[in-house]
């Protein structure tokens, strides 16, 4: 067998590997910068009793705001398999008014593309979120 068919066999397959995920992937911790303020946190995501994902306030940078810690700011969220994508979501922004639709992909196993947007998805912001492995220490 020719090495070139092989090595683009084995790469296939590795892709493929690399992008399969399940459902339950997205719960987990995650390192968050607010869009708004720059002001770091973490936030913890889970699944609800319904069967759904939320997302609550672990740990704040900002001593000031601790008032957020265990805020739930994220519900709703459902797996789309065929997308491989997070849908149907709704953000509340700690601190702000109003609420945002959003949805959620995986660029990478630890980097979370989180997009909230207000009526239409090109009215809104795309943010960043870091899976990390546990949750951080509040001071």
């Amino acid at each position: 067998m020719n090495k070139s068919f092989v090595f683009i066999l084995f790469f296939c397959f590795a892709v493929v590997t690399a992008v399969a995920q399940k459902a339950d992937d997205i719960i987990g911790y995650y390192h968050t910068v607010d869009p708004f303020s720059k002001e770091e946190s973490q936030c913890y995501i889970y699944k609800a009793s319904n069967g759904s994902y939320e997302g609550k306030v672990c740990w704040v940078g900002n001593p000031a705001k601790k008032s957020f810690l265990g805020l739930i700011f994220l519900k709703g969220l459902t797996y789309d398999e065929k997308e491989k994508e997070y849908q149907n979501g709704v953000l509340q922004y700690p601190g702000k008014n109003g609420t945002y639709k959003t949805y959620m992909s995986f660029e990478t196993p630890t980097k979370l593309k989180v997009r909230g947007y207000w009526g239409i998805s090109m009215l809104g912001k795309t943010m960043h979120w870091t899976k990390e492995q546990k949750q951080r220490k509040q001071e």
